[in-house]
């Protein structure tokens, strides 16, 4: 992008840029007048530094059976922050100012909305390290383009730091927009009828989890790094709010952690025969009741509200668990690596291809080798192998009159169901099979986490 952006300022320097991905197109032929309405006719530039457009797909699945719409992300989050500084930059569909690109602040400039300045020259002023003459790009501008789009540019610039796309995150586009609005920048939503851009949305499976670790990976990176929004908060110019906001995406691969452990912990009670969870008979068990029918009901209200399905609704809430366990787990680890030097993160191209229209099977997942599907495959093993021992009378005896109850065996059961796709997948064939290798490691791991758990639970009543 940053290259476009340098080679797009010589060829017209004009002083918007649309970015928009290569599986994307225009579905709204009025949205470049929308977007210019927004730009130009707010009341100074500071109010629309940039202005977004939801990511819709036109190859969309009914019921949204892999979870990757974000039909209801977009309703509640985007609209909510419109009231602070603005939506998230997403990466495409987004039309930028270029100035604002060129790494100025509202503060710095001062002018009016309708008044257009000649950003090249600012960027001469400030950022660039080379000198290259006004003549001599139309003396030979292809050369001159060759030049600002040669590997060797950027060295000793601040492009990628201060000027255009940041690097440093798998995520560009949220860091990037991020330094926005550090600038104290706003951001404008546009939602326009009909949508704005349509999309191809990558299937379920490998394509789907690998891009899901790569937003867990460059999110995490953000987070822990020194241009988090934490740090733009109290040195720079990001309000409060949009710091929360912006929070609540970036620690996406750190719900891994206490997802993988509440999938577990059913399991480990059954086997252990112990608990987490009152008794069924016991008052208290309203409690944690009363909490999880709360979350039904406001989440399943959501999509309600939008006009979505239930079905649509336990879509998203079955995905939320498989991606949470599985790819932004990876996508965490990749970051510890990283942290710890032991190796670099690597930024994964999604695979882009339309559905096929293969019947039933168009919305079925489907798996290869790749350990994204370990985590999965050994947590819906482990719960199997809870009810092969619970059943089957073989739980270490309990402590105290503390055994396993109702509770544990109903939480059991819905992290089965949560994970019914890989159910599907240890009967399943081809590529809608998961692959031996991948479910012999994992239930090399489940056996070892059973005997482990039992090992010390005896040396516990010992």
């Amino acid at each position: 992008m940053n290259v476009l952006t340098r080679v797009s300022g010589l060829m017209t320097n004009a002083p918007f840029i649309l970015n928009l991905d290569c599986d994307m197109f225009v579905n709204n032929p009025n949205i470049v007048r929308h977007a210019m309405c927004l730009l130009l006719g707010s009341r100074n530039e500071r109010e629309s530094g940039f202005v977004q457009c939801p990511q819709y797909f036109y190859d969309g699945l009914k019921h949204d059976p892999f979870g990757n719409q974000f039909e209801v992300l977009h309703k509640y989050l985007g609209n909510g922050i419109v009231g602070i500084q603005g939506p998230f930059y997403g990466g495409t569909g987004c039309f930028h100012r270029r100035k604002v690109i060129y790494g100025a602040c509202p503060h710095d400039i001062g002018i009016k909305a309708k008044s257009l300045t000649p950003v090249h020259d600012l960027l001469l002023m400030h950022y660039k390290a080379r000198q290259i003459r006004v003549l001599d790009f139309f003396r030979n501008l292809n050369e001159a383009a060759k030049q600002v789009a040669g590997c060797g540019y950027e060295y000793g610039t601040s492009w990628g730091k201060e000027v255009g796309w940041q690097y440093g995150s798998a995520t560009e586009d949220i860091l990037t927009g991020l330094l926005i609005h550090a600038r104290d920048w706003r951001s404008v939503l546009c939602t326009p009828h009909p949508r704005a851009f349509l999309g191809c949305a990558p299937p379920a499976g490998p394509i789907s989890m690998t891009q899901q670790k790569r937003w867990a990976t460059g999110l995490l990176e953000i987070l822990i790094s020194e241009r988090n929004p934490i740090v733009a908060t109290l040195t720079a110019r990001l309000q409060f709010r949009q710091c929360l906001a912006y929070l609540w995406i970036l620690i996406w691969g750190l719900r891994s952690i206490p997802e993988l452990c509440y999938a577990v912990l059913p399991a480990y009670c059954i086997i252990t025969n112990s608990s987490f969870l009152p008794k069924a008979n016991e008052p208290a068990i309203c409690i944690p009741v009363a909490l999880f029918l709360s979350y039904l009901i406001y989440s399943l209200s959501e999509y309600l509200e939008i006009g979505l399905s239930i079905r649509a609704w336990w879509n998203n809430q079955r995905m939320g668990r498989i991606n949470a366990t599985n790819p932004w787990l990876f996508g965490a680890i990749s970051v510890l690596l990283k942290i710890l030097r032991v190796s670099g993160t690597v930024f994964e191209v999604t695979q882009k291809e339309q559905s096929s229209n293969n019947g039933g099977d168009e919305g079925r997942f489907t798996f290869d080798a790749s350990p994204l599907f370990m985590p999965g495959t050994t947590i819906l093993l482990l719960q199997l192998t809870a009810f092969v021992l619970g059943f089957g009378g073989m739980q270490s005896p309990s402590v105290d009159n503390d055994a396993s109850g109702l509770g544990e065996i109903v939480c059991s059961v819905l992290v089965v169901i949560c994970f019914w796709p890989f159910v599907k997948g240890l009967f399943g064939k081809g590529k809608y099979g998961i692959p031996v290798s991948t479910i012999c490691k994992s239930s090399l791991l489940s056996l070892s986490f059973v005997y482990l758990v039992k090992s010390t639970a005896s040396k516990g009543q010992v």
